[in-house]
C-alpha cells in the first residue's frame, strides 16, 4: 500500500468487529452500521484490496497443545548483510512464530514456543546457534503475556 488509507467511522466499526471476532457475520456488523450486508461485504473487500485486512486466521493457545515456554531470542550475526540467509534457516524451525530484523545491538529478534526448558535448550543450542552467520544469541523466557492484541483502530 503506497498511500495512506483514510478510515471512516464505518471502516473503524467493521475493523473493530473483525479484530474482535473474525467469524462475525457481515449481517450482524451491517445491523450495527445500519446498512445492508452487501455494503459491509463491499467495504471488507475494499479494505482487503487496500492491504489493510490481510486475511483471517485461527488463533491457538500454545499452552493448550503442550507449548508452555514462550521465549525471545536476540541474534547477533557475523555479517548483518547475511540476515536473509539466516531468516531462510529460521523459517524451517517450527517453534519460531515471529522474526524481526531490528535496530540496536542485535540484528534479529525471534519469538518461539517450546514444550519445556529442555526443548528450549535443544532449539537454542542445537538448532538456532548452529545456523551459519549466527554469531551469538541472548534468550529471555516470558513469564506472562498480559497484553496480546492487534493494532487497535481508534478515532483520530
Amino acid at each position: 500500500m503506497n498511500e495512506l488509507y483514510k478510515l471512516d467511522e464505518m471502516d473503524r466499526i467493521i475493523l473493530a468487529n473483525l479484530i474482535n471476532d473474525a467469524r462475525k457475520p457481515y449481517l450482524e456488523i451491517a445491523r450495527e452500521c445500519k446498512v445492508s450486508g452487501a455494503a459491509i461485504h463491499q467495504r471488507v473487500k475494499k479494505l482487503e484490496e487496500a492491504g489493510i485486512i490481510l486475511g483471517s486466521s485461527t488463533l491457538i493457545k500454545p499452552i493448550s497443545i503442550g507449548y508452555s515456554i514462550c521465549a525471545f531470542m536476540f541474534l547477533n550475526l557475523t555479517e548483518n548483510n547475511k540476515y536473509q540467509e539466516v531468516i531462510k534457516a529460521l523459517e524451517d524451525i517450527h517453534e519460531i512464530v515471529e522474526c524481526h530484523f531490528i535496530t540496536g545491538r542485535s540484528a534479529l529478534l525471534i519469538k518461539l514456543y517450546c514444550e519445556d526448558n529442555a526443548h528450549l535448550m535443544e532449539v537454542v543450542l542445537n538448532t538456532v546457534q548452529k545456523i551459519p552467520y549466527v554469531q551469538s544469541s541472548e534468550t529471555m523466557v516470558s513469564l506472562d503475556e498480559p497484553i496480546n492484541r492487534q493494532i487497535w483502530v481508534h478515532k483520530p
